[in-house]
């Protein structure tokens, strides 16, 4: 490979605390000191906080009502109930908007209105509400058009139906790139003038808080719409929204309702992927369960999750969750070869002279090109742009580092893109292909300008430097109240350093690596997940620093402690 190869991560770590100030959070919170210092690192210093941290409460909630145009959308929505008009529930077609669409079915459904949910197909009909929804929607005979986790960015089909007597209410959560569409009420904590306090919301989360108004409004109980905190905690970990504020609060509550869900379907997606009778954490549910319901999305009809979450019996549900089960099989295939081919093309790319990389092929497939660009990402430490050609026309899915926005990264680039939309940190394009070298340049461009060398060198955020005596099961336990992990709240990292290990390095499985830390205590198993070609830097009885961080594993009921390992090499004394 040309230039810059992968690099390995920098250790950063945290200040010392101030001694006084640790000693005042121990004794106000009455905890451990090593969970002080945790809280500590994460930005929870003080007393007050740290206990809105440790315990979410559901009354820890922001009130639907400072979401700007919710009276215009709940007054509109009580109108269609009342009535009987139709109205669409237009749909985006990952997990975040299956599990939205979902959730306002059921809300309007249980109050009595009428409901047709739609989902465009990503293959034929493109991102966002478009010309299909419109068609349908008309089909249909629908008066209002109600979209999830998209329309922010869709002014000319809102406007097509708008003109065709049509009432568009919009619930989202994509950064607006443009003006607003003109229409009867857009809901999204990002928009101008929004006066809501948390903007970290997934689209279901927007969904979840108009279904509470809705429902306040018509004077019913709201226990059912609580009672889907287990699709709003599904849809939050899948589309990675930070797990901070009110999204911790939601996943948190969520998850607890995911172990015991009444959702038909959502068991049978657990049976299918092997989880019935784990604990469910935000890993498990990112990892295992979230794919299978995007699987539909990516390679079938997302229409399809939406029917497995409102089946109401296991023979609706059951032939739905084997089919998404055998559509994610497919799907982690082609999520391989696609990744096989970006490599063998970064490989003759100088990374040297390049900040931000942008490939193409019309042989990927575009339901895989997003997962594909994470990994990317991960392996080269650059924003990625990957794009799937198609009779001209390249659908493009990104992903980004944290010091690149790339959604404003993109809006530097417009002038070469037809469309674009999306976050910060993960974004999507349509792109002429004739302007493809175009906008790689510019991309390229626009990433050298904002960004440093360093930055491009991937960093291990440590939170805490420890012996590895005290990595035990009283550790793991003050662990689980810093639950549940996922982005803006990782899985705490650990270092130990001169740890011996208690056993020849082993290769497990497809490209991991399984070592023995030795404690007091015994020993931890330790694994490395895309490690298995260290193997030969390592020997029983040496004495290596490693980067962990402690779980519980749980195999054939028996639970025991397992270090997942991010980083490790052999120690080295240092001067004296």
């Amino acid at each position: 490979m040309r230039g810059v190869t992968r690099n390995a991560p920098r250790w950063v770590f945290p200040r010392e605390p101030d001694v006084e100030a640790l000693a005042e959070l121990v004794q106000s919170l009455g905890i451990p000191e090593v969970a002080c210092r945790l809280l500590i690192s994460r930005g929870f210093g003080e007393a007050e906080e740290a206990k809105r941290y440790l315990r979410p409460r559901l009354d820890q909630l922001h009130d639907p009502s400072t979401l700007l145009g919710l009276p215009a959308a709940v007054e509109r929505l009580l109108a269609a109930i009342r009535t009987g008009d139709l109205v669409m529930i237009h749909g985006d077609y990952d997990v975040d908007g299956i599990c939205s669409t979902t959730l306002l079915t059921r809300t309007i459904r249980t109050l009595g209105g009428n409901v047709h949910p739609f989902i465009p197909n990503r293959m034929t009909d493109g991102y966002d509400l478009g010309s299909a929804g419109v068609e349908e929607a008309k089909r249909v005979g629908a008066m209002v058009v109600l979209t999830c986790d998209c329309g922010t960015s869709a002014r000319k089909a809102i406007a097509d139906l708008c003109a065709a007597g049509i009432d568009v209410i919009v619930t989202d959560h994509h950064l607006p790139s443009e003006t607003l569409p003109d229409c009867l009420a857009v809901l999204n904590p990002k928009r101008e003038g929004c006066e809501y306090p948390d903007k970290d919301l997934a689209a279901v989360g927007v969904a979840f808080k108009l279904s509470l108004a809705l429902t306040r409004a018509m004077n019913r109980d709201d226990g059912f719409v609580w009672g889907m905190l287990d699709l709003v905690a599904l849809a939050t970990i899948a589309d990675v929204a930070p797990l901070r504020g009110e999204n911790r609060v939601l996943v948190r509550k969520g998850l607890k309702l995911l172990g015991e869900t009444r959702n038909v379907g959502i068991r049978a997606l657990m049976r299918a992927s092997g989880l019935t009778g784990k604990a469910l954490t935000a890993g498990r549910v990112g990892f295992i369960l979230a794919p299978r319901l995007n699987a539909a999305g990516r390679l079938g009809q997302a229409l399809r999750g939406v029917e497995l979450l409102l089946s109401e019996t296991d023979a609706e549900a059951n032939p739905i969750a084997r089919e998404l089960e055998e559509l994610n099989q497919r799907r982690q295939d082609l999520d391989r070869r696609t990744l096989e081919e970006a490599r063998e093309m970064i490989a003759k790319i100088d990374l040297a002279s390049t900040y931000g990389i942008v490939l193409w092929s019309d042989t990927w497939h575009p339901g895989v090109i997003g997962i594909v660009a994470s990994r990317v990402v991960e392996e080269f430490c650059r924003p990625t742009m990957l794009i799937s050609l198609k009779d001209g026309e390249g659908k493009g899915s990104g992903r980004s580092i944290p010091a690149f926005n790339l959604h404003s990264g993109l809006a530097e680039c417009r002038t070469h893109l037809k469309r674009f939309g999306g976050h910060r940190s993960a974004a999507g394009v349509t792109v002429e292909e004739n302007q493809l070298q175009a906008f790689a340049e510019r991309f390229n461009e626009v990433a050298k300008l904002q960004l440093k060398p360093e930055d491009l060198i991937p960093e291990l955020r440590v939170d805490l430097e420890l012996d590895i005596d005290a990595a035990d099961s009283d550790l793991e336990k003050v662990l689980r109240h810093f639950e549940p992990f996922g982005m803006g709240n990782p899985s705490p990292v650990f270092v130990a350093r001169k740890v011996r290990l208690g056993a020849s390095p082993e290769v497990v499985g497809r490209d991991g690596l399984k070592l023995r830390l030795a404690t007091k205590h015994g020993s931890i198993e330790a694994l490395g997940w895309g490690m298995a070609d260290r193997a030969g830097e390592f020997r029983k009885e040496q004495s290596v620093d490693v980067a962990f961080r402690l779980e519980r594993d749980e195999f054939r009921g028996e639970v025991r402690l397992q270090a997942r390992i991010a980083d490790i090499y052999p120690h080295q004394e240092t001067a004296a």
